[in-house]
């Protein structure tokens, strides 16, 4: 699969393998599957903690950029600069959530792809006959 396909269908929200299901209910809840093409979204408990990981960087690029674009290029004080970073950095971080935990599945879906998994199979139904001829003989 191509970085580009994929990182499209992150920061739309849908789906990593098929880009069709939509990865979130609301603004913090997924579902366990994709409703398209039944991709188990987590992988195992935690696997989402390395979406972490984009979350912080992404924050911390953005607001290193920012402070020295400003520092630099406005009259705008130090500390009111300072406070007002400091406030994106409480709020962007959720509002980034969704995307954070997208791009983490993107990229796990780019490097480690995973084979369909088997369709599940309902358990035949138990006969409930009597056996006791069986059992005797």
């Amino acid at each position: 699969m191509r970085l580009s396909t994929i990182l499209l269908r992150s920061l739309r929200l849908r789906c990593p393998r098929c880009g069709r299901g939509k990865l979130f209910r609301g603004w913090f809840t997924m579902p366990e599957r994709c409703a398209t093409c039944g991709l188990r979204y987590e992988r195992e408990p935690g696997y989402f903690l390395g979406s972490i990981y984009f979350n912080y960087g992404v924050t911390a690029l953005v607001v290193t950029a920012a402070f020295f674009l400003l520092y630099f290029t406005t009259d705008i004080d130090s500390h009111v600069l300072i406070k007002g970073l400091a406030f994106f950095c409480l709020v962007f971080p959720i509002w980034f959530f969704r995307w954070a935990r997208s791009l983490w599945m993107a990229f796990d879906e780019l490097f480690d792809p995973r084979q369909p998994e088997p369709a599940v199979v309902a358990p035949k139904a138990h006969d409930h006959r009597c056996r006791c001829k069986e059992l005797i003989l």
